[in-house]
């Protein structure tokens, strides 16, 4: 059997067309190149190359082995890579922070299935909202994230994004105004000015100001009373008649609570799957976006398995605080 190492030796110097030349290529001391050329001739029984000038010639037994050594050189690394990948998908670890209501609803499945999959891989989730969790990626303290932006925000710069649902947003009013109002007749969206003497609740900060643009465009400012991204606080402040809020579907999958009546307003933000760097992306990671993906289209989403260019700035955090305003 011919050792792969002399094999290798002796494709450069097929290539290069000389020992010095194979020596460089291979970054070889060239007597390390002559011993494994001469110990390859010995195992074949047979030469291999004659002298030509300052350069070599291969004999036809050496050039029917250089043939054959290409193809069997090729064929080892093909089957060390084949390797490498399932080494990937049997151990290792896939660090992914998530905004909460994703955390809640489409992560857990998408972390589930990983697991029956590919036991061996740990997946470690965190909680984190979109800016948190896009500075984690971008200093590679998390593999990939899942995030949302809303329709009239930009992708975020410089990261690859897989899209995975339209997450539809919903006006949120004690379930007391239905009763008041009777059954609504037609498929028209909820109208946020609707309610434009009515007190107000909002989400994040990124979020806030998504609603104050909804408003805005609807020809009015909302009362602000209280402001959280606790969507379960949300609920219940609303339930209570503290005022009138918007919240996503992911939250209500999330939650839904007693005493709301909620309404599509036909405005939506998207969640997204988030790398950063350039690819390939290593097999774990690879493979939790095919699950996420998967999960999502299963969920009603929009899931392509097509990663895309983008830009926006990340914005700030939310505090997770409960404040009279």
């Amino acid at each position: 059997m011919f050792d792969e190492t002399r094999l290798r030796v002796f494709a450069a110097i097929a290539r290069e067309g000389s020992v010095t030349g194979a020596a460089a290529a291979l970054h070889y001391a060239q007597p390390s190149v002559s011993h494994h050329l001469a110990r390859l001739e010995a195992e074949a029984g047979v030469a291999l190359v004659r002298r030509s000038g300052r350069g070599i010639r291969l004999t036809d037994a050496g050039t029917a082995l250089a043939a054959r050594a290409e193809e069997i050189l090729g064929r080892i690394d093909q089957a060390r890579a084949e390797l490498a990948a399932h080494a990937g998908l049997t151990r290792g670890r896939v660090r992914l922070p998530a905004f909460p209501s994703a955390l809640a609803v489409l992560v857990p499945q998408a972390a589930a299935r990983f697991g029956d999959r590919h036991p061996g891989v740990e997946a470690a989730l965190v909680e984190a909202e979109p800016p948190e969790a896009l500075a984690a990626v971008r200093r590679g303290e998390a593999d990939a994230a899942v995030v949302f932006r809303h329709e009239d925000e930009p992708p975020p710069e410089g990261f690859h994004a897989v899209p995975l649902l339209e997450d539809p947003i919903h006006l949120v009013v004690p379930a007391a105004d239905r009763d008041a109002d009777g059954p609504r007749t037609g498929a028209r969206p909820a109208r946020l000015r609707d309610h434009a003497d009515r007190r107000w609740i909002t989400g994040c900060e990124r979020c806030r100001a998504q609603l104050l643009r909804a408003c805005a465009a609807e020809g009015f400012e909302p009362e602000v009373a209280y402001a959280t991204d606790d969507y379960v606080a949300v609920q219940a402040l609303v339930a209570a008649g503290l005022g009138v809020s918007t919240l996503p579907e992911l939250a209500l999958r999330a939650h839904h609570g007693d005493g709301l009546h909620t309404e599509p307003t036909g405005r939506v933000r998207l969640v997204e799957a988030v790398t950063f760097g350039a690819p390939p992306l290593p097999a774990p990671v690879e493979a939790f976006l095919e699950v996420l993906s998967e999960v999502a289209e299963a969920m009603g989403g929009r899931a392509s398995g097509r990663r895309r260019h983008g830009r926006s700035s990340p914005g700030a955090a939310a505090t997770g605080t409960v404040r009279g305003m």
